[in-house]
């Protein structure tokens, strides 16, 4: 990228990697060569307590990575990183620290953006006095549908794998896997719990599904809750082991999470996990 190439600074959170703010990004690069730096902010867990890895700022991470997979796919260079959760404040800091030359944001339509509820998009253009372009995003318009996959001591083969990929096949499809943490949340839980995401992740993509993973809170509804905060979806889908060896079956966690997010929740019965397969 040459250096009379225009830093563009994008500020944005449940609505990153949104067509229209791909689409505005992607206008922006055919008026000039552009560079963008990407501040996502982490969102407060709005259920539960964090017990393990801070879970807001792993799904920020995870919006902030896939926003740069686009960019990358425009041929735009970029990078980024997760900012304070006060949107204002993590913008402030990094039109200190950046420099940038003007600034995209994107929100949620009111009344659902909090961005919009702060004024957020006028007190940034005043304070820093950047050009600055606003992007209104519907996620319900989104032409790639979202699903959150719940998933503990289930693997990818068989049944789930079978659910994702037909609808990915059925139309463009990706997918957040979400594993809650086991037992206690002890340091083994948590790291086992990271290993089965991770291994369920590699399997999806190795069949060709767009697909990111996050461990979350051991309580499957509050982990439920808040992956459908942090990453808004068009569905859940849970998959348990059988209705004789499933505790999440007995807590009515099916028809629990249906209530709690408004959303379709599709059960599915995995295979249970091979002893050994960690290895």
């Amino acid at each position: 990228m040459g250096a009379d190439s225009k830093h563009v600074l994008i500020v944005a959170n449940e609505t990153i990697g949104g067509r229209k703010l791909m689409e505005a990004i992607g206008t922006r690069a055919k008026q000039g060569a552009i560079r963008c730096t990407v501040i996502c902010p982490a969102n407060e867990p709005p259920f539960g307590f964090v017990i393990y890895d801070d879970s807001s700022r792993s799904a920020a991470q995870i919006r902030l990575a896939l926003t740069l997979e686009y960019l990358r796919k425009l041929d735009i260079q970029g990078s980024g990183e997760i900012g304070d959760a006060d949107a204002y404040l993590a913008a402030q800091d990094a039109v200190r620290f950046y420099e940038p030359d003007e600034i995209i944001i994107s929100t949620n339509p009111y009344p659902r953006s909090g961005f919009f509820r702060r004024d957020l998009v006028e007190r940034i253009a005043t304070w820093s006095g950047l050009p600055v372009t606003h992007v209104v995003i519907d996620l319900n318009d989104e032409p790639v549908k979202h699903a959150i996959v719940v998933a503990n001591q289930t693997v990818t083969a068989g049944p789930l794998l079978d659910a994702l990929e037909r609808r990915a096949n059925e139309s463009p499809y990706r997918f957040t896997v979400i594993c809650p943490v086991g037992g206690d949340g002890a340091k083994q839980e948590i790291d086992a719990a990271k290993d089965r995401v991770g291994r369920t992740v590699s399997d999806l993509r190795r069949a060709g599904l767009e697909v990111v993973g996050q461990v979350m809170d051991h309580d499957p509804l509050t982990a439920i809750q808040n992956a459908v905060k942090y990453h808004p979806a068009d569905e859940v889908i849970v998959s348990t082991l059988s209705v004789d060896e499933s505790k999440w079956l007995d807590s009515g966690l099916i028809n629990k999470a249906a209530k709690a997010t408004g959303l379709p929740v599709a059960h599915v019965v995995g295979v249970t996990e091979p002893q050994g397969a960690a290895a």
